[in-house]
């Protein structure tokens, strides 16, 4: 079992920057593949970013601004985004799990609660 909580949201302006983290509960977080996806209201949840092991995968909307990166002593992850638009704006949720296809949201057995971020033009 595995228990993620997310943190790092809030409201900035477009240019700025935020970190995201994931606080990660359990055992197994080294073996599992962690990822980032978000969801924006009427829209249906998206990929963002993945990483297993040293190996990062990305949005091509988020890439060469969003970096995803992984604290296996503290069982976080973390995403930091850089040059925020608007477009950023949405619910962010971490995940985990044993996947193939990285980008699907079905693969991921948990799931954190999710933190909004805003963007203002």
């Amino acid at each position: 079992q595995v228990q993620l909580v997310e943190s790092g949201g809030g409201l900035v302006q477009a240019g700025d920057s935020l970190r995201l983290s994931c606080d990660a509960s359990g055992r197994t977080f080294n073996s599992y593949s962690m990822a980032w996806f978000r969801q924006a209201p009427g829209k249906e949840r998206e990929f963002v970013a993945s990483i297993i092991w040293s190996i990062t995968n990305y949005a091509d909307s988020v890439k060469g601004r969003f970096t995803i990166s992984r604290d296996s002593a503290r069982s976080t992850v973390y995403l930091q985004m850089n040059s925020l638009k608007p477009e950023d704006t949405a619910v962010y949720y971490c995940a985990a799990g044993r996947v193939g296809d990285r980008r699907a949201p079905g693969e991921y057995s948990y799931w954190g609660q999710g933190t909004q971020v805003t963007v203002s033009s």
